[in-house]
């Protein structure tokens, strides 16, 4: 397993730009399908971008033009760009380390979460 931690939430405006990151420890982060999820107050948790081992992305509809993912292997890292912030975007965003985008996205199985990191988008 890799342990998670996110950096990079915080408070923007709507048309804003956040960039959060998840840095990973462990020596096989770069086999691990790499996945960010949201959930916002009253919710389910929806995953919203992954990137696979090959660098394969998968992005949900809602994100799609806005949010960009992407890993870094020789820092252990996955990033998620965020642009275009909307008020329904408001969250805590959490990392995950998987499978396969496939298991994350159908069932949210993950070896490994994050703590979360809230992001909130002002109007």
């Amino acid at each position: 397993q890799v342990q998670l931690v996110e950096s990079g939430g915080g408070l923007v405006q709507a048309g804003g730009s956040l960039r959060l990151s998840c840095a990973a420890s462990g020596r096989t982060f770069s086999s691990y399908a790499m996945g960010w999820f949201r959930q916002a107050p009253g919710k389910q948790r929806e995953l919203v971008a992954a990137i696979s081992s090959a660098g394969i992305t998968y992005y949900a509809d809602s994100v799609k033009g806005r949010f960009t993912i992407s890993r870094d292997n020789a820092k252990n890292t996955v990033y998620l760009q965020m642009a275009s912030l909307r008020p329904e975007d408001t969250a805590v965003y959490y990392c995950a380390a998987g499978r396969s985008i496939f298991r994350l996205r159908s069932y949210m199985e993950a070896d490994s979460w994050g703590q979360g990191t809230q992001v909130t988008v002002s109007s």
